[in-house]
């Protein structure tokens, strides 16, 4: 069984996840296949693995899903969060209309109320749209007074 891969693009192949391009000036490789990552790493795996292993491509469809997951402080206000959340996510013009993104109380963590958010973009925006959205919303719940938590644990000493 024959299968192709374009020669750039994001895929996790037995275990390594990143952007790569196949290397055009290598010589035909029966045994391997030779990737090269951003950070100019050679990763050479062995077709036997990807032959019989599973191969998921990030890159082929036009879109992608955003997943985010926001936690905020107990006592704060979740209706607040949500209509921050959607004013930035309206605002930012990457974010698809179709299909609509979706925010929900996901949780009730250890420490904080965790809302997830989940958004569409165009593949190429993916990151860019993630690590923005990060810093909006870091940015702006502190602006609006909302709480970000932080893991915490009370010990208590035993005196005898």
């Amino acid at each position: 069984m024959f299968f192709s891969i374009n020669h750039k693009g994001i895929n996790r192949c037995k275990g390594f996840r990143n952007f790569f391009q196949f290397i055009k000036n290598f010589p035909f490789q029966i045994f391997n296949t030779i990737l090269a990552t951003p950070d100019n790493k050679i990763i050479i795996v062995p077709n036997g693995g990807l032959s019989t292993g599973i191969t998921e491509n990030y890159s082929k469809e036009e879109t992608r899903r955003v997943d985010w997951v926001f936690g905020i402080a107990y006592g704060d206000s979740y209706d607040k969060a949500k209509e921050v959340i959607a004013r930035l996510l309206n605002n930012d013009s990457r974010i698809l209309t179709t299909p609509a993104y979706f925010i929900a109380l996901n949780s009730l963590g250890d420490s904080s109320v965790n809302i997830v958010v989940r958004a569409w973009v165009k593949s190429p925006d993916y990151w860019d749209v993630f690590f923005d959205m990060n810093e909006k919303v870091y940015k702006t719940f502190t602006q609006e007074n909302i709480n970000i938590p932080f893991p915490q644990m009370d010990v208590h000493l035993k005196q005898d």
